[in-house]
């Protein structure tokens, strides 16, 4: 066997392989083959061949099935954040499908079903940690758009779906992890129509290493404090203070006051009611 037939079954083996690990039957397993080409093997390619015309551009790289694939990821994950949470806003489902289906979340899942052991890649290609997780990324994208090329759109909502419906409690807890401010921004504007107000209670130290001490309110009501040697810094500590305080049973009323909590639900509901009668 010389070396262009040892490489070519070395491509026919990792997508049968890949195809078997992940349960799935491809009619055409030229996709899934594609799906698995970095373009720096049609480079190999075009040296080892050069008096060779080079292959149509659908079939040169992934990189046409890592464009599909994450449309179609992007609409599995938008289509299953509009079902399951149906009084959600716009402002309050966009982060969610942001972080569902950032890079690094989509480098986690293609490690879990070791993607780059399937990789076809350029024998003199270099990579470097980043590069690596760059080509993770595009290529579990790529499987995605192959299946929904070869088995439709239900079968690619499936293969996602067995990643979303496990992490997405962990990926939202991490979302809010890091960016508490944001969050619970989100949840008074959703509840109240009010947005919480920061107020710096005090700055404390010398002023290369001062330490600032920020309030969270809504409607004058205190939610939480926290400090941090940035004002920044205070802000998310007093943020998650009052997710904290929200998240307690039966504390959301005593956190906001009764008073406030009725009043902004019939501000939102006023508001509810002149959006309904200007559409």
């Amino acid at each position: 066997m010389d070396r262009d037939e040892a490489a070519e079954l070395a491509i026919e083996d990792n997508a049968e392989r890949l195809a078997a690990a992940l349960g799935i039957a491809f009619r055409d397993l030229d996709l899934l083959r594609l799906a698995l080409t970095h373009r720096s093997a049609v480079h190999d390619w075009a040296e080892a061949m050069p008096d060779t015309p080079p292959p149509p551009i659908a079939r040169r790289s992934n990189e046409r099935l890592e464009f599909l694939g994450d449309a179609v990821l992007g609409y599995v994950v938008a289509d299953e954040l509009y079902r399951r949470f149906p009084e959600a806003t716009e402002g309050v489902l966009t982060p969610k499908r942001a972080a569902m289906v950032r890079a690094e979340q989509l480098v986690r899942w293609a490690r879990e079903i070791e993607l780059a052991d399937y990789l076809y890649l350029g024998q003199g290609e270099r990579v470097t940690a980043g590069a690596r997780d760059r080509m993770l990324a595009g290529a579990f994208e790529a499987v995605i758009g192959a299946i929904a090329l070869d088995h439709g759109l239900t079968a690619a909502r499936r293969f996602v779906r067995r990643f979303l419906h496990r992490d997405e409690a962990r990926i939202v807890a991490e979302m809010i992890d890091a960016n508490p401010k944001g969050r619970l921004q989100e949840l008074i504007q959703e509840r109240y129509r009010l947005p919480p107000v920061y107020r710096t209670l005090h700055e404390d130290g010398p002023a290369h290493a001062r330490t600032f001490t920020i309030e969270v309110s809504i409607s004058g009501q205190p939610l939480g404090v926290g400090a941090g040697v940035s004002k920044r810094d205070a802000e998310q500590a007093a943020a998650a203070a009052a997710l904290a305080a929200l998240a307690r049973p039966a504390t959301e009323e005593a956190a906001v006051g009764p008073h406030i909590g009725r009043r902004a639900r019939r501000r939102a509901a006023r508001a509810t009611l002149a959006e309904d009668g200007g559409a």
